[in-house]
């Protein structure tokens, strides 16, 4: 399951949609409208092993690590938000839930840097070619 947080532009939303990647937003599909961010992670537990896209650099945390979700800070601008998102899920080493699960990333034009549960550091990876 792919998670929006509200933040994300309703354009990206559909970006996405018409690439036939599928995803739920937060006030729209799940949850509700203005739900705090204290409350999102709650959320997730609660999820079949979602992966939850945001615009919110208070997610980037590796304190909120779990290994039943992901979450993605996108440090990008918001209009190309469906760009890296789905540049994130075609990525090699992030491509499947089993590869995110556990882990904090962020999302960043030059590559992604990762916290993995279990792990004291952070993985630095580049965008393929």
């Amino acid at each position: 399951m792919k998670i929006l947080d509200e933040n994300v532009p309703e354009s990206q939303r559909l970006l996405l949609e018409r690439r036939r990647i599928a995803v739920s937003q937060i006030g729209v599909d799940i949850g509700r409208k203005g739900l705090d961010d204290e409350d999102i992670i709650p959320l997730l537990r609660r999820l079949n092993r979602p992966t939850f896209f945001t615009l919110d650099v208070d997610f980037w945390d590796r304190s909120l690590r779990h290994e039943s979700y992901c979450l993605v800070y996108l440090d990008i601008s918001r209009t190309l938000s469906a760009v890296y998102i789905r540049r994130l899920l075609r990525h090699p080493e992030l491509k499947t839930k089993a590869k995110r699960m556990g882990a904090v990333i962020r999302v960043e034009p030059t590559g992604l840097t990762v916290w993995r549960v279990g792990q004291n550091h952070e993985e630095r990876l580049l965008w393929p070619k």
